[in-house]
């Protein structure tokens, strides 16, 4: 697979098969994704792999807590700023639209968003999921840097054949994810990714994109 190939089959899958992702794969990814770009080479990234008990055991905790309707625990950063400005709230949204309408969700229907929602904390059945974090006193530039690392895991991913799924959500439970792997003192929980081969029983459609000349401005020849 090449690299644009990979790039565009890239995307956040949300059903994954129970077929088990090797140790050795996941090494082989993330030893070439340690050479991601970073700022004097800090490499901000703290990553946790989970598999295996450990990891059904985080299922077990966080969909049980969820379902429990135990409140979220507090942000250490912000998701999305509370007043989105144009485009970004009208994107938001219409990606928000188009999930829920692909399952069959009407807007109005709280307990079925919800019920959807704890499929996050499944990890959408995959079998191997990884936590990165980044410590609280590096600034905004090390935090693009732990987005490009991120990207570069789910790039590789692809040419190993699996999909995963970049998921936020998880720093809302970040005590329970914590009490299972006991990171590192004073880190702070960016996000969780799912990983595995995709279901392709499951259908969903992708995501859109804007077009090119709403993002990029070619200026001179």
């Amino acid at each position: 697979m090449d690299v644009y190939e990979a790039v565009t089959s890239r995307r956040a899958v949300r059903g994954f098969t129970d077929e088990p992702v090797s140790r050795e794969v996941l090494e082989r990814v993330l030893s070439a994704a340690a050479w991601s770009p970073s700022g004097s080479n800090i490499q901000p990234w703290n990553t946790y792999v989970l598999t295996g008990e450990p990891l059904a055991d985080l299922k077990t905790r966080a969909v049980e807590r969820v379902a429990h309707g135990d409140p979220w625990d507090e942000r250490q950063y912000e998701m999305y700023p509370p007043a989105l400005k144009s485009p970004y709230r009208e994107r938001r949204s219409a990606f928000g639209k188009e999930r829920y309408s692909a399952l069959g969700i009407a807007r109005e229907d709280w307990e079925a968003r919800q019920r959807a929602a704890i499929a996050n904390w499944n990890c959408f059945g995959a079998p191997a999921a990884l936590f990165c974090y980044i410590d609280p006193d590096l600034g905004w530039p090390q935090w693009a840097d732990v987005g490009m690392y991120l990207q570069t895991v789910m790039l590789l991913l692809r040419a190993e054949g699996l999909h995963s799924c970049p998921q936020m959500a998880w720093s809302q439970v970040r005590e329970t994810v914590a009490d299972v792997l006991s990171p590192s003192v004073g880190l702070i929980l960016f996000c969780g990714m799912s990983i595995g081969y995709e279901d392709a029983t499951m259908s969903y459609p992708r995501t859109g994109r804007a077009p090119l000349d709403e993002t990029v401005t070619f200026v001179g020849g």
